[in-house]
């Protein structure tokens, strides 16, 4: 015997929600959750060695400025052509490379900036870099 299923039709919207997509995928983000907290808390400790406490002084970059006048100036100090080599020579005595910054003043001469680099090669200096080249660019 079959029975006659009547369905009722009413003119207001169906107001219950579909949860079942919605709670598949909040265990399968609970399940990705377990997977990964112990891997996530898992450590190895290393024992690491205790450097210095404070930056030897002779690894500090030692700076060459020329001023508007065409002056160097090796670490706030007014030296000429040989003064220069001398400092320059005196920093290589050194067991590490030394670090050179060179920084020119933008209205120095060219003259004197390519002496200084023409000095400073001359000295071996391979570690060096130029500050201050934003001054130089106008647009």
């Amino acid at each position: 015997m079959a029975r006659a299923v009547r369905a009722v039709v009413t003119a207001e919207p169906m107001s219950a929600i579909n949860v079942t997509p919605f709670i598949d995928v909040l265990l399968v983000l609970l399940i990705m959750l377990i997977l990964t907290v112990p891997i996530a808390t898992h450590k190895v400790s290393i024992d690491l060695p205790n450097g210095p406490s404070s930056v030897a002084e002779a690894n500090l970059p030692h700076k060459l400025l020329i001023d508007r006048q065409g002056d160097f100036w090796f670490d706030a100090r007014k030296v000429d052509e040989a003064g220069l080599r001398q400092a320059l020579d005196a920093i290589q005595q050194g067991d590490q490379p030394p670090e050179l910054h060179v920084q020119s003043d933008p209205d120095a001469p060219y003259a004197r900036f390519d002496r200084a680099l023409v000095i400073v090669k001359r000295a071996n200096i391979t570690r060096l870099g130029f500050v201050g080249n934003e001054h130089m660019v106008d647009f």
